[in-house]
């Protein structure tokens, strides 16, 4: 054991449900349980979609299954100013912050519902509602994103408010980690960076990613603190977060989090993960479902029971299929709008670009 932050492992939720009651964050029955709604929800929807996507109803999916607790924690802490930089499994984030579901899915579809309009890749969520950026495939350059758009914040004088922005374990070898860590040491914007170490960057483990000890202990190198904490304790999280999310609030510079996690599933829907991890290693780490782990806790103070959770988990189950059924009803994208959001106004060359595409298309003259 030890008492460095960056090296030891911030828990107060034991795998039992049992908690140490010295560092137990005290929160009220309803945070509890709308945590607790919230896990189960993107859980349900996970489910929901990589059963559409095997269906060759949607073209990819990648599920938080074994890694809800910190984007749930996350949503719950953020205020309605603050920016969102995710990685590929944040994306319940918009829902917790009122993002609406059937829109959610809407991008994974790509279709007339989307407000993306059908451009983005499937699960490349972004919301302006909601002050959700839309993340790349190779899952780093929203790092320096954030960065920037807190130091933007903070040169424009909005001290109310942060960016969060999430790596996960294999991204920290990409170019834009350490530029953006090492901005971030310099210039001290408000953000948090939370890397969620899950073990596998697809089928690269993290032996071969770092020779780190952890990945917590890189932030000292470029001079902001940071702290590793159990990512499937939902307790742990709240503590670390909410005081990393405050510290940036108050102009004390950002903070790296590393979160302790497991992907529990595949990488996403295109993955087979028995090529390249045990099923033994699964199995240790299900043990340590984030959600069962912290219903044990809730059923320890009377907040959860089996009719309970059935009733929930039968609410939840029929708002995401009538989502899915509302979402694919909806045609694809309008053929003009292609055009749109290129220009403030749209300029005469693009204009006549609309008519004739509106036109449809010309007949071929016929052969002499």
């Amino acid at each position: 054991m030890t008492d460095d932050p960056a090296l030891g492992l911030y828990q107060v939720l034991h795998d039992d449900g049992s908690v140490d009651e010295a560092h137990d964050p005290k929160l009220d029955d309803e945070t509890l349980l709308r945590l607790f709604r919230h896990m189960v929800h993107i859980r349900i929807v996970d489910e929901r979609m990589l059963a559409r996507q095997r269906q060759g109803k949607v073209g990819f999916y990648g599920a938080s299954t074994g890694q809800e607790a910190t984007p749930i924690v996350t949503g719950m802490l953020l205020q309605e100013q603050d920016w969102v930089f995710q990685a590929l499994r944040e994306g319940a984030i918009m829902l917790v912050r009122g993002f609406p579901l059937d829109t959610w899915l809407a991008q994974i579809y790509g279709n007339e519902g989307d407000v993306a309009k059908g451009r983005q890749m499937p699960m490349h969520m972004s919301g302006r509602a909601v002050n959700h950026v839309s993340w790349s495939s190779c899952l780093g350059p929203q790092l320096p994103q954030a960065v920037g758009m807190a130091w933007a914040a903070k040169l424009k004088g909005h001290e109310d408010v942060i960016s969060v922005a999430f790596t996960g374990d294999g991204a920290t070898s990409e170019p834009d980690f350490h530029a953006a860590m090492n901005f971030a040491g310099v210039y001290k914007p408000p953000c948090v960076i939370v890397c969620q170490n899950n073990h596998w960057a697809i089928s690269v483990p993290v032996s071969k990613q770092t020779a780190s000890p952890t990945f917590a202990i890189k932030a000292r190198a470029y001079g902001l603190p940071g702290i590793r904490v159990d990512g499937n304790d939902v307790l742990a999280l709240w503590s670390v977060l909410s005081a990393a999310f405050e510290r940036a609030r108050k102009g004390e510079g950002p903070t790296f989090v590393e979160a302790l996690t497991y992907r529990i599933g595949a990488h996403s829907s295109s993955d087979d993960p028995t090529r390249y991890r045990s099923e033994e290693e699964v199995e240790r780490w299900r043990q340590k479902d984030p959600i069962a782990r912290f219903e044990r806790y809730l059923r320890a103070k009377g907040l959860v029971t089996d009719d309970s959770r059935k009733a929930l988990e039968e609410e939840i189950t029929a708002e995401v299929l009538e989502a899915i059924r509302k979402v694919e009803e909806h045609g694809l994208p309008a053929r003009e709008t292609v055009l749109d959001d290129v220009f403030v106004e749209r300029p005469w060359h693009l204009e006549e670009q609309r008519q004739e595409l509106l036109a449809g298309p010309v007949a071929p003259k016929a052969a002499h």
